[in-house]
């Protein structure tokens, strides 16, 4: 199994299977640590996960800062307890090599974000595409395609 992440409030989880060769869940983010922890345990054996890592954003206030690196470090010791390998990506290399290349500085925040939704609704076009799981389903992609090599 492969899991991707997005982390953060409005982030998502992906879940693929190599055997069946497809995205076999994908759900936005879980609201509480146990919820998250659980979805994880469901999907725990023989698994890797690729994280997308990301820190604070430009303009977030102190409180929306710590309530993401909270709910990061709830990811992270989710994947540590479970024992379920985590490889850490950043944006950048997970849209590089998605070939999306990089938000202009002409470009909105949502004109970005609809891109990479149309992506992942290109990939995926069995799947119901919202914006919080689209880059979930990227990243998810990106460890498929790393997974192979």
């Amino acid at each position: 199994m492969i899991i991707g992440i997005d982390p953060g409030e409005k982030g998502g989880i992906a879940f693929y299977s190599p055997k069946i060769n497809k995205i076999v869940e994908v759900i936005k983010m879980p609201e509480t640590p146990q919820d998250l922890y659980d979805k994880l345990y469901s999907y725990s054996n023989n698994t890797i996960c690729y994280l997308e890592k990301v820190g604070g954003m430009p303009g977030q206030g102190g409180s929306a800062m710590f309530n993401f690196g909270k709910g990061y470090g709830n990811l992270e010791m989710a994947l540590l307890a479970l024992k379920i390998p985590t490889v850490s990506v950043t944006p950048q290399v997970w849209q590089k090599a998605l070939q999306l290349g990089t938000r202009s500085k002409t470009m909105s925040k949502t004109e970005w974000k609809n891109k990479l939704k149309a992506k992942a609704q290109q990939l995926f076009p069995y799947l119901k595409i919202t914006l919080a799981i689209s880059d979930a389903l990227l990243i998810c992609e990106y460890a498929r395609i790393k997974e192979k090599e």
